[in-house]
Order: structure tokens, then sequence, then C-alpha cells
């Protein structure tokens, strides 16, 4: 605020205006500023987006008015105070008492002063106007701390909790980094919060736990005696899935789970487990071997949203809910429920005169969690949350002494750990079934008796993979001891466990350490394939690790056999964790309408696919109409090597074919197929470098009749990094790639000619720059072509060559300052590339 204006009357902005008298500051408040919300920029829900309402700042008294009814004068409006002052609420619009969503929206204010505005530093208060961004902050609200709702027949986990909102992400999408530090630090620090829930997170490759953001979090806890409760991603069920900042070590990260009254209740979904992880869960274990989650809590849950908008019930449940309230899931619905929890139990302690630090919390609701049958354990982390068993565990005093642990962790990206692993974490050793493979843990206790202390050691939550070289160990004060654990898995799969080490004197487990082992299938000589028969039930997964070999050019992936209207799919997960597939609820499955569904759900390929450990998982939608839905897996590594890899033209006459040829030889799964030639392509590649929170943009002027419009980014130099990839035309965003890595790309078909700009966003970049690599590539037969004998069928056994041609065929200039190129495709029989080789055309001539 930063348009003074004094007296009874005065002019701005071309109006005359009305006061009480006084100093005041005046400005906008704009309904289009919600455009990117719920409200989609029609705050007094009369139809249209173009209302504006004066509001006026009185300094002195630190009181807001908003000229609501827009009649320029602010004597008839309410004196707002800032909301956690006075608890006031004003709303936008007028609601109509014979409809049932209210036609009224409602806001708060809040008053900053000496806001930092401009890079002079330039000071002003700001007033800010609170509104509903959507739903979803107003469902995770209502899990932890409604009150009556349905008239008074529920309420939320703890009903006499007083909340404290902290936006942390924008209009429109998108939570800064600003926000989730500086915000939380405000928060924590502040604003006088006993505990905080935060269901936000992202996965990048890197997910160890080891960043600023995750060491302020434990520092924060720590310092501040505030516990911080943050959703552990929605990226599941692939193993090592766990989102940032849910990884940091001292926050409680939550799974979300349902049991099989809520999926009949909530989904109309029948299934026979009674309880269950749900599908989308992010899984652990951390990069590191770490353990996450924490604990486990329920996902699903009709609750509040906004008054303003009619009930939202899932379609499949057979009932109406009336404005106000809808079923929401998530990790984020989870993550109150437990925040609610622990609201609780702090609540609890305050009463009891208890002293409760949030390491005690933590121990009491770890060592208490219900273990859910058929659940491993870096799918659910200790468990199910007991508040009562928790409760009762720490009135009995429950602590713990503090551990350094070291294990060994062998992935596809240990190499980029910056500390030991700090839990057992073997992915990429080349375990066996049937084979036996032992592992030395080092823990260090570093808090308690400078005497010895003897511990139990256990195991919980074992399949039968793993064995302890001994029951009991002494821990000496800060002097490290080794624990040997033992695997021995029965078949392929993951397998984990948790060991525990409890010193018997104190109340609740110690420490808990996850260990994780996987046992993968090689694609080796002369196959290199696998296949798998399975039937899968409604609303569960099952997992299958492949080893995918150095130097493959494409993994195929299949999925058939399935039943009549099975809606049964596929998810592929990269050995670094991080799915390569949309795992959205609605993406990739069969006979499921979805018009949005650009997933092709039978068979998918990846290209260039990173050598290591795949997981590929089979899941079954609450929608299918079969409980049980049986399939068949074939994974495939496909090799074909052109040589050479390049062939160079070094003139082409515009409409003379050029004859180019290759040889070619297949060093994996055998090839029944044919060539494939094409339009041909402008790219550009480059190897650009870009700073935290910088923009770079690349323009790309696509020529008539396109084909497609491919861009993509990745290969980051820093693996922490998370880029973002978008692509505009005409000031529009037709396209985007953003989750929480830099391996983004997007498909343009048949893309309008014109110019593009390609903006790449470096969200977060941890070692302060990198490099990536970026490419954009467009196809157009007005560029010409690459000419094959499509009816000549190329068969090749592993290890076998033959050699291929085709013609070039220009049909105008070449693309100025962009490589100019062809490209050949060996294709197998279900049309999945197996390898190519390129033409590169240096010069043109009429």
């Amino acid at each position: 605020m930063n348009e003074p204006v004094s007296g009874e009357s005065f002019t701005y902005d071309g109006r005359t205006w009305k006061a009480p008298k006084g100093d005041y500051q005046i400005n906008w408040f704009r309904e289009s500023a919600s455009t990117g919300g719920d409200a989609a920029g029609d705050l007094n829900r009369d139809g249209d987006t173009t209302d504006k309402w004066g509001v006026l700042y009185d300094p002195a008294d630190g009181t807001v008015r908003v000229d609501l009814n827009d009649n320029g004068d602010f004597t008839d409006d309410e004196v707002l105070e800032p909301y956690k002052d006075g608890f006031q609420v004003g709303y936008f619009g007028k609601d109509d008492p014979k409809t049932d969503v209210v036609e009224q929206v409602p806001f708060v204010v809040e008053i900053r002063k000496d806001v930092v505005y401009d890079e002079d530093g330039s000071k002003a208060d700001f007033v800010n106007i609170g509104i509903i961004e959507s739903e979803h902050g107003t469902h995770v609200a209502g899990i932890t701390a409604a009150n009556s709702l349905f008239g008074g027949k529920m309420n939320g986990a703890a009903p006499g909790a007083k909340l404290v909102s902290s936006r942390a992400c924008s209009w429109g999408g998108g939570c800064t980094n600003v926000a989730l530090t500086e915000g939380m630090i405000d928060l924590v620090t502040s604003r006088g919060v006993d505990i905080v829930n935060m269901s936000i997170g992202g996965l990048p490759p890197l997910n160890d736990g080891n960043n600023a953001r995750t060491e302020l979090y434990n520092r924060l806890i720590d310092t501040y005696g505030v516990q911080l409760v943050i959703s552990a991603g929605n990226s599941g069920p692939g193993l090592n899935t766990i989102g940032d900042p849910a990884v940091a070590d001292k926050v409680i990260s939550v799974g979300a789970s349902i049991s099989k009254e809520t999926w009949a209740a909530n989904y109309g979904s029948a299934v026979q487990k009674k309880y269950a992880m749900m599908p989308f869960s992010s899984r652990g274990p951390r990069e590191d071997g770490g353990f996450t989650p924490t604990l486990t809590a329920p996902g699903a849950a009709v609750n509040t949203t906004q008054t303003w908008l009619p009930g939202a019930p899932t379609p499949e449940a057979g009932y109406e809910l009336p404005a106000g309230y809808s079923m929401l899931q998530g990790t984020s619905m989870a993550s109150p429920q437990a925040a609610g929890a622990s609201a609780l139990i702090l609540s609890a302690a305050k009463q009891r005169d208890l002293e409760l630090t949030p390491a005690k919390l933590r121990t009491a609701l770890t060592s208490t969690a219900d273990h859910i049958r058929g659940v491993a354990a870096h799918e659910e982390g200790s468990g199910l949350i007991d508040v009562v068993a928790a409760w009762k565990s720490l009135r009995k005093g429950a602590s713990a002494h503090a551990y350094k642990v070291e294990a060994p962790v062998d992935t596809a990206l240990s190499e980029e750990l910056k500390k030991p692993g700090t839990g057992l974490y073997d992915r990429e050793g080349g375990l066996k079934a049937g084979k036996r493979k032992s592992y030395e843990i080092t823990v260090t206790r570093t808090d308690g008796p400078e005497r010895v202390v003897p511990h139990r050691v256990s195991l919980a939550n074992d399949d039968g993979t793993f064995k302890l070289s001994s029951r009991a160990v002494a821990l000496p004060l800060n002097k490290p001891v080794k624990i040997k654990v033992t695997a021995a898995p029965r078949k392929a799969g993951v397998h984990s466990a948790i060991i525990e080490l409890d010193d018997r004197r104190t109340e609740g487990t110690d420490k808990q350490i996850m260990a994780t082992v996987v046992v993968a299938e090689d694609l080796v000589k002369p196959g290199f394939t696998t296949s798998a028969k399975g039937s899968v039930q409604r609303n569960s997964t099952k997992s299958y690790f492949v080893t995918v070999p150095e130097g493959a050019k494409t993994l195929e992936v299949a999925l058939g056999g399935l039943k009549d209207k099975s809606q049964t799919r596929f998810i592929a997960i990269h050995p670094y964790g991080v799915p390569v597939d949309d795992t959205s609820t609605i993406f990739c499955y069969p006979d499921f309408d979805n018009p949005d569904n650009t997933c092709r759900p039978d068979q998918r390929s990846y290209a260039d696919p990173q050598a290591g450990v795949w997981e590929i998982e089979v899941e079954a939608r609450r929608t299918s109409p079969h409980l049980d839905n049986p399939y068949k897996l074939d994974v495939t590594a496909l090799g074909v090597a052109f040589d050479p890899e390049v062939v160079t033209v070094d003139e082409a006459k515009v409409g003379t074919p050029s004859p180019v040829d290759w040889k070619v030889t297949n060093g994996y799964a055998a090839i029944d197929g044919k060539l494939q030639g094409g339009a041909l392509g402008s790219a550009n590649a480059q190897r650009p470098s870009i700073a935290q929170g910088a923009s770079q943009e690349t323009e790309v002027v696509v020529p008539e009749g396109a084909e497609k419009l491919d861009v993509s980014i990745g290969a980051t130099e820093d693996r922490g990094a998370d880029l973002d990839l978008a692509v505009l035309k005409d000031g529009e965003v037709i396209a985007s790639s953003a989750d929480a890595d830099s391996e983004e790309s997007v498909s343009i078909p048949e893309p309008a000619a014109g110019t593009y700009t390609v903006v790449v966003d470096a969200y977060a970049v941890p070692a302060g720059t990198t490099a990536y690599d970026y490419l954009d590539v467009y196809f157009a037969p007005s560029l010409g072509e690459v000419k094959v004998d499509g009816d000549a069928g190329v068969k090749l056994a592993n290890g076998a060559s033959t050699e291929v041609a085709a013609e070039v065929v220009v049909a105008g200039d070449a693309p100025e300052g962009r490589q100019f190129f062809g490209e050949v495709q060996v294709v197998n029989a279900r049309g999945t590339v197996a390898g190519s080789g390129s033409v590169q055309i240096e010069k043109v001539v009429p």
C-alpha cells in the first residue's frame, strides 16, 4: 500500500471516495487475481471476472476497510482487523438462500509492515486479502481440526485445535522455495504454533534428505520444539519414491492407507483386504536407505471444501454430498490425520503438565504404530498411527537415545551421496534369490549414560529374508559398534524389514533402521527379455524388478492377457526411483474413459534407458469390474546399432534422391521387423548452464505442415536439480512438463506454423548452477523425407548383422542455424524402435 490519501473526501484513480477523517493508504483489489484458483476469477459469484473493490488501509490503527458494495463510501464498510487479532471474516458477493451453494466467498485480512519490495530496498506496508485458492487446503484443514461437520455428526482429528494458515503455493500452481523456507521459519518462530502440517512435496532423483531445506526443517524442530508433519508424496507405489521435504530426518513423513470399509464408503469399490496402503502412496526408503515414511494414516476422506462449490463425492460411491463437502484422496489427506492426532497428544500432555519434545512424540508414535498385515516396511514405515497407544507410551515416559547410523547403500545414485547411508539399501548389488549376502551396519550411540548400555536387537516386519548375527549389542557412548545382518531372499522382488535397537530401561523403541534389498531379473543373452504371468486384485499392485544392461537402445514393456474390460495398467520406475509414466489415477488404464489420456495402456517403450534396476509395477484400478485381474507382462531390452551412427551428405540437390546406407548389428533381443523412414527434421541441440531461480528462453520457428515438435531437457550436472519446461505460443502455454526432477519433455503433434518460445525455469538447483542438455526438434514434409523400402523385412537374431539402405530427398533450403537431418529406424513387430541411424545434411543446392 503506497498511495496515501487523507480527509473525509478524496480522489483516487479518477473516482471520489468518502471515509472517516484520517490518513490512509488506498489501492484496488481485483477479483481477476483469483483466476488461477477454484474461484476462476469470479469472487462475488456474479458470473464475470471484472469486478474490483477499493481497499483502505489505516496504518495508525492497523485496520482495513473493503468497499464491498462498490459505492465509493468506506464509512459504511466494516473495520477489519488482521484475522489473528479479531477473527473477523468478510464476504464477496451475496448468498441466495434458495440454493445449496453459498454464493459468496469469504476473506480475511492480514497486514505486513515494512516489506522490502524492490532491489533498491524500498519498503511499504502490504495488506493481504486472504482468500481460498483451492479446495486442497480447506480439505486438509478440515481433516485436522473441523468442528460439527454434517450438523454435528462428525469432527476433524483435533476439533479443539486452533489453525494458523500459511500459504506456500502461488496462484495457478507452483510452491516457491522461498515460501517453503522463509515461510516455514516465520510460521515456526513467529506464529505461536505447536505443530505444523505440510501437505506439499515433490520427487527429486536424489531424495536422500541431504539439502539445505531439510537441514533447516531439522533445526527448526530441534531449536523451537515444533514438530513438522509432512505428506510422503503421491508418486507410489514404486520403491524409493518418497518425496522431498518429507525426507528430512526429524519430520514425521506420512504415507496413505485405507480400510476395506473406506474403499466401499468413499469409492463404492469392493476389496478383500481388511487394510492396505493406497496405491499412489510414495514408498521408501530414501536414496541413502533412510527410514521413510515414518508412519501411515488414512489417506481418503469426505471433509470440508468451499461452501460456494457444490458437493463432490466420488461418482461410484452412489450418493450426493451437500455444498462444502468433497471426497479427496492423497498423502495430503493422511498427513493432517497424523498432525491432528499429534495435536491431541500435545494437548493432553499440556493438561497433564507432561514435557513432550518432538523427539519423544516421534518415539511414542513409531513405537506403538500398528503393522498393516501384508504391507512391507518400506511401504508403511512403522505402521498405522495409534493415538491411544502412543499416549499410553508417553505417560510411561517414552524416550529414546540418539544414534548415528552408517549403512551400506548400492543404488544408481549411491556415488552421489555426500554422507554414508543411514539404512541398508541394496538395489544394484546383484543379490539373487536363494543366495546370501552379508552387510555390516555401524551404530554409534551419541547421548545418554557414559557407561555401556545393552540393547536388544530385533527384526520387525521381516518376510523371512533377513537374519541378525546377534540379538543383543552393547553400545558405549560415542564409540561405533558394528551389527551384522544377512539377507537370504527366497524369491525375486523387493524385501524390507526394520532393525530395532532397544534399551529396555527406556519406554519405547530407541532406534529403527530400515533394511531394503532388491532381487532383480537380468535382461541377458540371448533373449534379453523376461515374462511374467500373474493376477492383481482391484486397488492392489504388484512390482517386478529387471536389470537393464548398459547400451540398450530401448526398453519395451507390454501388458496383455487381460480379462474383458479389466482396468489394469503398468507403470515404469527409473533406477533413480522416479516414475517415467504419469502415476495419476486417471491415466494409462485400458477401458477407462479419459479424453486427456495420451498414454498407451498395452505397450510403451523408453528410449536410451538408464542401465540398472528398473521397477515395473502392475495395478488394477478401483473401478475395474473384476476383483481379480490376470495379466501377462513382457519386458525386453532392444538395441540395434547403426554403423556409422551418422551418415553425412555433403551436398544434397533439391528433389534429387541421395543414397545412404548403413551396417546394422543387433546386440540385444531378436528383431523381426522393418525399416522406417519419414520426414526430415531440424534440430537445435545445446548444453547450456542455468542458475538457481533463473529462466532461459529459446525461440523455435516451426514451418507449415510440421508433423510434430519435440522439446526435452535433462542430464543435469547437479543430480538434485529441479528444472521445469514450458512451450508457449503467442504468450500462452501450450505444453509443459514440471515434476520434481529435471528430466522433462513435451511433444506437440501437428503444431501450427509460427514462432514458439521454449522456457526453462530453474526451480531448484542445490549446487547454485547446473549444466543440462537441451534439444528441440521438429519434423516436416516441407523439408523433405528419408525414403526406405517399407516392405522389406529386417530379421536379426542377437549378434546378427545386415546392410540397410535409404534415399534422402530434400524439398527445400536447409533451416538456418540449425541441424538439418533425417532418420532411419529399425522397428520390431510391435512398432517399437530398436535402433536408429541419422543422416546429416551439410549443404543444399537447387
